[in-house]
Formats: structure tokens, C-alpha cells, sequence
């Protein structure tokens, strides 16, 4: 009697575990969804799967999609059989039909469908019983091209990537410096790792660090998407996945670029976007046109800055919080507490803004704050054109991101801002628009700005000099 192993014809392979939910021409919809923006869980809904497999399939690739399945791969040209012809292929087949007629209906080779039959048929039970599903499973295990990651072989270049990602801090005596434990709060930064308390190399300088070290071993050699793909991708095998907490983000799983670049306010309008600002805020030849932030301090304490981007002129807004801050919770429809929500800060600039000229209030520049959700009645209460720009684009408020490090000086980071009365920050403003600028001639904001309300008074119009 002839052996199974001879019946069949292959060895007895060992189990790789159960097939997969669905192939590659099932997931790459779900990867195409992910790149337009779409979370997970949306884009298993428009793929057709339920939301724990879309979420299961996202934190196994690391939140990246594999370059078989990313948008840029080519698509499938029809040279390999598909899940749907290989269901064909086996009704066709319970049918009674022989190879030739299956090769015939399929419009393919009868060796492609001899070959298909005889490879990944399912032969647990000795046999040849053709199922489409666990056929694909076998065509696509034969599809994969196993290569171990380079840190995986390497162990030299394995123990240098992981000292340096992980190292602890000590001092130049070589005691271990026992540091803070940092934890990050709020929802708003998704699923990350504690941050740990290490020396910390980024990726990228332990990429160009190794030609330094290793000047003559090329072996020594790796790119820095290697090691976050060794760090965030299940089964790479090679570092420890939480070593993600010594990285500066702590993210457990990798973000989408698409989907960081739909991150924007509700109430920011394509009409009201830094593009559709007039040129000629550009060359700073007219002035009027403002520059407005806010400088974060301790306990959600804030103050409001306003520059002017000609005279490079600045206002500081108070902005105390209300009695109830931390004295109880936040009613979600209420004010916020903090003091610089929206109501707060429209306030604080038409205040500021009802001194001065028509003349000299254009329009108003601002990032996509929460503090800014008041914006269209800010735009009637001051005449202000109000325009934001894009998200985390901080240069296109370059004039108020230079004031705002000049302000640092007096209001230093992790301080409490509350406690700067509004005496303080009028004489704050005032120190800075006396201080002579090399962009102004060397003249002072407070003088360049007087000339202009001169200018104003005496003809109606204001001019540069």
C-alpha cells in the first residue's frame, strides 16, 4: 500500500496556522482607504470587513502598509489565478469536469490548472480536495519572498542599534541618572508608550553615526526606515517592540501622512485659508496686517500675542483663567475655564484691535487653534480678515514665531502665565517694541508704528516710509 506522503506527492509540511481573513486583493482596498486618511475602522467599513480585522490588520503592519499592498505597487495583471477563478476552478470541479474543460472555461492553460490542482490542493486527509480558500492560502505562502531583517542576522549592529536606543543616562562618573516618568494624558495623542527616561539616539543619528564608529565595516550599515520597520512590524523579529517608548513620539504604531494632513479645524473653510490671502501681505509694503498665537505655560495658562507684520509691533492679551479653573470639571458646553477659549480670545482681541485705525486692521493670520472657533464674529466685531494657516505649518507665521521666542525670555517655558498681571505684560510689550531691529533700520517697532498712526491721522492713509 502505497505511503500518504507518495499519494500525494510532496513531504508532510507543518501547520502554519490557520488561513488568513482574506487574501491580497481583499486588503489592498483597505490600505487605499488608510492612505486617503481614513482611520481604521473606517476603512475595514468601506473594505468590507468587520472593524476588529481592520484593526488587527493595521497594528500587524504597524500602521504602514506593506509595499505589495501600498498604492504606489502595480496592480495584479491577471498572470496568477484569483480567488475567483480558483472558485471556479472547484465548483467546476465538484461538477465532474476534467482539466481541459476547466482550461477551457477559464481561458487559461490546461498545465496552469494541472499544476493549479495538484500544488495547492488540500491534502490533510491524503487526498487532492480542491477548496478555493485554502488554495489561496497556499498560493499566496509560495508568493512570499522571506528575508530576514538585516538587524535579525547582524548581532553586532543589533546590540549597537538597541544601546543607543535605549541607553540609560549617567554622568560623566558613570552613575545612571534615575529620570522623571514621563506619561502621556488626553486622547489626543492616540496610543502611545509611556516615554522612558534613556539617552534616546533617534533612528535617523544612529544611521549617520555608523560611519563615523565603523568608518571601514560596511556591514555596519543601516537605513533608519530599517529600524522602524524592525520596531513597529509584527514578526520582523529583530528589536524589542517596546523599545517604541524610547523614541522622542512614543507611538506605539506608525500615522499615515494622509491622515495627519486631514487633521484640521471644523470651522477652517477652504475660503479662509493662508492661500486665498492677498499678496500683498506678502511684501510687508502695506501695513495692517497682523500675526496672532498663543505662548502655552503651566496649568493651561496662556497669553495671547498679536504682531504686526510691517512694524514688527506687538500686543500681548491677557488672558486669565476663570475662578472655577481646577476647581471642577468643564461643562462641555460651557466657557473653557482655562481662559483661552473662543469667547476669551475674541474678546481680548477686538479690545485690543478698537484702538486703532481701520487703517491698520486688515487682516489677522492664525494657526488652527480651538481658540479661534469665534473667528467670524472676531472678523464683524473688528473688520479683520481673518485667515489660518495650514496645519503644522508654522513658518507661514514666521514674524509672531520669531516674537513668540523673543517672549521666552520673559515667559519662560513651564511656568505659570496666570500669574503675569496686566501691567506685566503692557510692560513686556513695551520692552520689546523699544528694542531697535536690524529688519526696521535700526529703528525701533514703537517708532515705526507711531509713523504710521501719524500717517494715518494726517492723510487717512497709512504709508510705509
Amino acid at each position: 500500500m502505497r505511503t500518504k506522503k507518495v499519494r500525494i506527492g510532496r513531504v508532510k509540511m507543518r501547520s502554519p496556522g490557520r488561513p488568513p481573513v482574506l487574501h491580497r486583493a481583499q486588503r489592498r482596498p483597505f490600505w487605499q482607504e488608510i492612505a486617503h486618511g481614513h482611520s481604521s475602522e473606517e476603512a475595514a467599513q468601506i473594505a468590507g470587513v468587520s472593524q476588529a480585522v481592520g484593526t488587527r490588520w493595521f497594528r500587524e503592519c504597524g500602521g504602514m502598509p506593506p509595499s505589495h499592498l501600498s498604492p504606489s505597487s502595480p496592480a495584479a495583471t491577471g498572470r496568477y489565478l484569483s480567488l475567483a477563478e480558483r472558485e471556479q476552478i472547484a465548483l467546476l470541479r465538484a461538477q465532474g469536469c476534467g482539466v481541459r474543460e476547466i482550461a477551457r472555461q477559464l481561458a487559461r492553460s490546461a498545465s496552469t490548472i494541472s499544476r493549479e490542482l495538484r500544488r495547492n490542493a488540500a491534502t490533510r486527509g491524503g487526498g487532492f480536495a480542491y477548496r478555493a480558500i485554502t488554495a489561496q492560502w497556499h498560493a499566496d505562502r509560495a508568493a512570499r519572498r522571506p528575508k530576514r531583517a538585516k538587524l535579525a542576522v547582524n548581532a553586532a549592529l543589533r546590540r549597537y542599534v538597541q544601546e543607543r536606543l535605549a541607553g540609560n543616562v549617567a554622568t560623566p562618573a558613570g552613575r545612571v541618572i534615575a529620570g522623571p516618568a514621563v506619561t502621556w494624558k488626553g486622547r489626543r495623542h492616540g496610543r502611545r508608550q509611556h516615554r522612558r527616561w534613556s539617552r534616546a539616539w533617534s533612528p535617523e543619528q544612529i544611521t549617520h553615526r555608523l560611519p563615523v564608529d565603523f568608518p571601514g565595516d560596511t556591514a555596519m550599515r543601516i537605513s533608519h526606515e530599517a529600524i522602524y520597520q524592525s520596531l513597529y512590524i509584527q514578526g520582523r523579529g529583530a528589536l524589542r517592540r517596546e523599545l517604541t517608548a524610547c523614541l522622542r513620539t512614543g507611538r506605539a504604531l506608525r500615522v499615515p501622512r494622509e491622515r495627519v494632513r486631514g487633521r484640521g479645524k471644523p470651522f477652517v473653510t477652504p475660503e479662509i485659508l493662508i492661500s486665498e490671502r492677498p499678496a500683498e501681505v506678502d511684501d510687508r509694503a502695506i501695513p495692517g496686517h497682523w500675526e496672532g498665537d498663543l505662548i502655552l505655560g503651566l496649568g493651561s495658562s496662556a497669553i495671547g500675542t498679536l504682531v504686526e507684520r510691517t512694524t514688527r509691533f506687538t500686543v500681548l492679551l491677557h488672558l486669565p483663567p476663570l475662578p472655577e479653573h481646577g476647581r471642577q470639571p468643564r461643562d462641555k458646553h460651557g466657557p473653557a475655564l482655562a481662559g483661552h477659549g473662543g469667547e476669551a480670545v475674541r474678546d481680548a482681541i477686538t479690545r485690543a484691535m478698537g484702538a486703532l485705525p481701520q487703517q491698520l486692521r486688515r487682516s489677522l493670520t492664525w494657526d488652527q487653534g480651538a481658540e479661534m472657533s469665534q473667528h467670524a464674529r472676531l472678523s464683524i466685531d473688528t473688520g479683520l480678515a481673518i485667515y489660518f494657516c495650514d496645519p503644522r505649518s508654522p513658518w507661514q507665521r514666521g514674524t509672531n514665531e520669531n516674537t513668540n521666542g523673543l517672549l521666552r525670555q520673559y515667559f519662560p517655558k513651564g511656568t505659570d502665565l496666570s500669574l503675569h498681571r496686566p501691567a506685566e505684560l503692557q510692560a513686556v510689550a513695551l520692552a520689546l517694541n523699544t528694542r531697535p531691529r536690524k529688519t526696521l533700520h535700526w529703528r525701533t517697532p514703537a517708532e515705526a508704528f507711531n509713523e504710521l498712526l501719524l500717517s494715518v491721522n494726517q492723510n487717512g492713509v497709512a504709508t510705509t516710509s
